[in-house]
Formats: structure tokens, C-alpha cells, sequence
């Protein structure tokens, strides 16, 4: 292992993988909903574009506290999620 490289940060790695974790969602109407994006900036924006093209979507703000790239840079991070509405629809988002 080269020493001067650094190790990932353990807080960022189980932040990750409990991000990885949420998949989808039912809200308090019954809708099922998938999460198809995560993340923030420009690249947030392009993808959100393309989703509300697709069908009925939601964004919700997270905490970037432990994904330093983020939040050393005051950015705000984003899910976006989209409405399941068949079970055909659920499998074009896998």
C-alpha cells in the first residue's frame, strides 16, 4: 500500500453505504416511489430535467454533513425520487 495515499474516511464510507441502503419509499398515500438519484450541483439539476420528462417526481434536501465534498463547499445535496405508479414502471427504474 503506498503510504502517501490516503484512506477513505470511515464516516463517508457508512454514509455511503447507508445511502446506498434507501431504495424506495411508500408515502402516507399509498404511492410508492424510487429513489433515482443522489447528489447535488449542476449534475442534480441535469438529472432532475430528465426525471420530470419521465413522470411525476420529488426532491428532498439531505444532510451533507458527512459527504465532505459537499458540504466543505456549502453545497446541498438532493434525492430525487419518482412515482411508481406499475410494476413496469418500477422495473424500467432498476
Amino acid at each position: 500500500m503506498n503510504p502517501r495515499k490516503k484512506k477513505p474516511d470511515k464516516t463517508i464510507q457508512k454514509a455511503m453505504e447507508a445511502e446506498e441502503r434507501i431504495r424506495q419509499h411508500i408515502d402516507s398515500e399509498g404511492n410508492r416511489w424510487r429513489k433515482v438519484y443522489v447528489g447535488g450541483g449542476e449534475h442534480f439539476r441535469n438529472w432532475l430535467a430528465q426525471c420530470r420528462e419521465l413522470g411525476e417526481v420529488r426532491i428532498e434536501e439531505i444532510d451533507a454533513g458527512p459527504f465532505t465534498c459537499f458540504s466543505e463547499r456549502g453545497e446541498t445535496m438532493y434525492r430525487i425520487w419518482m412515482r411508481i405508479r406499475t410494476p413496469q414502471e418500477d422495473h424500467l427504474l432498476e
